[in-house]
């Protein structure tokens, strides 16, 4: 099998208060990118949407450009940068550091399916 897909034309585009995400969806994963403006955070941009406290959706990420700080329900809180890989599970609230945009591509699937996608 082979399947190929642009994000020139993005099955779709969700678009949320300070950000949007497109995505592209193919047999066995779902990919998005994610733009977030300065002053975008989870839990005033996409709660209401989610229609939860906290994110609950699993991610796996490569931050493209900007800033982000992630804090986990428990408490556990870091900042992730350009260059950076990380995995981050359901539980937790983020947000824009400073005045760039921040660019995140999520390989995890869950993002494009169920980010700021009323249930």
């Amino acid at each position: 099998m082979l399947e190929i897909k642009t994000l020139e034309k993005a099955d779709e585009r969700r678009d949320f208060p300070r950000g949007h995400l497109e995505a592209v969806h193919l047999s066995g994963l779902d990919f998005a990118v994610a733009t977030f403006e300065p002053g975008w955070r989870w839990t005033e941009s996409v709660a209401p949407i989610a229609g939860t406290e906290s994110c609950q959706i699993h991610h796996h990420c490569y931050v493209v450009q900007g800033r982000m700080r992630i804090r986990m329900d428990d408490g556990a809180e870091s900042e992730v940068g350009p260059g950076d890989v990380f995995v981050c599970s359901p539980g937790h609230d983020a947000w824009v550091v400073g005045d760039e945009q921040t660019v995140v591509y999520d390989f995890a699937g869950p993002m494009a399916t169920g980010y700021a996608k009323a249930d």
